[in-house]
């Protein structure tokens, strides 16, 4: 870690941290369906050196070049009363992808590297109190992790507006806009969206960072990302790999038109600790993300 800074300020990349304002050549970002963290609001930056840009390739990551990082502030509260928690940066150095957590004061005045990880007690907006945890350097692999490299999850074309796209082009930051951009539906408006297009998004978007081949759980048999579209590799009448005490004694992933009888609804709905899934990034269950999956297994034909 020598040589890395040890405070969010030294990157230099907010024209006012605590604000959260972003500085030169740093754009704020947001995705259609954002990835569950117990309720916690998420401020998604990009930041891009001066004379680089990314590239787009279809519909999957954008392809970021060496100088930039991602940038991701975890907050709670609104308002005067918004608490910033964490910001975790993403930097793409010359030998790869690096991940650094920093842990905002009680102040709210700082952010330090927190390479050890922390635990953070908050009540989440729906009033559970919880011990939030800041990964630890080495945890960030869990989830970023791809045959052994660490790489970005969140930014993919298919997840992000046309209307921010285009705007990168504009501004010289992005090639182009891709083909496939833009199709995963907005999360609060998914209710006019089909219910396998929402389903199938929040588990794109929640799942399929682990959940697909040469990731940390290949294992399972598994493969959630928006793009596959075998009915077994998402489940459907498959039998559990390595559930353990995990599949709740059900014998499929996925059974159509039955959700109280598919594992995938089951893991989501727990928030036991060796049965809940994800395993890591949040302490309490999604409702309206377990309600989305239910809905979309209802819909399948038995």
């Amino acid at each position: 870690m020598e040589g890395l800074p040890r405070t969010l300020a030294e990157f230099g990349f907010f024209a006012d941290a605590p604000a959260q304002a972003p500085a030169a050549r740093v754009t704020p970002y947001r995705l259609n369906t954002p990835l569950y963290s117990d309720g916690a609001e998420k401020l998604r930056f990009i930041y891009l050196p001066l004379g680089a840009s990314a590239s787009a390739d279809g519909e999957g990551l954008l392809e970021i070049p060496v100088g930039a990082a991602l940038i991701k502030t975890f907050a709670f509260g609104e308002g005067g009363v918004r608490r910033l928690i964490e910001t975790r940066v993403l930097l793409h150095r010359a030998d790869g992808w690096l991940a650094l957590p920093y842990l905002w004061n009680e102040e709210q005045t700082e952010a330090r590297l927190a390479v050890a990880g922390a635990r953070v007690d908050l009540v989440t907006p729906r009033g559970e109190a919880i011990s939030y945890r800041v990964p630890n350097k080495n945890q960030c692999k869990e989830c970023h992790g791809l045959a052994g490299d660490v790489i970005p999850i969140g930014p993919k074309a298919r997840n992000l507006s046309h209307a921010w796209l285009s705007e990168m082009v504009a501004r010289g930051m992005l090639d182009r806009v891709p083909d496939g951009a833009d199709v995963l539906p907005l999360w609060e408006a998914r209710e006019g969206a089909s219910a396998a297009d929402a389903a199938r998004a929040y588990l794109d978007v929640n799942c399929a960072h682990c959940h697909r081949p040469s990731a940390t759980a290949s294992n399972s048999g598994l493969d959630l990302r928006w793009e596959q579209r075998d009915p077994a590799a998402i489940g459907i009448m498959k039998r559990p790999v390595a559930a353990g005490r995990g599949s709740g004694g059900l014998r499929f992933d996925v059974v159509p038109g039955k959700p109280e009888e598919s594992i995938l609804t089951h893991r989501m709905a727990s928030a036991e600790p060796g049965v809940a899934m994800p395993e890591l990034g949040k302490a309490t269950v999604d409702p309206e993300g377990v309600e989305a999956v239910e809905r979309w297994i209802s819909s399948l034909e038995p």
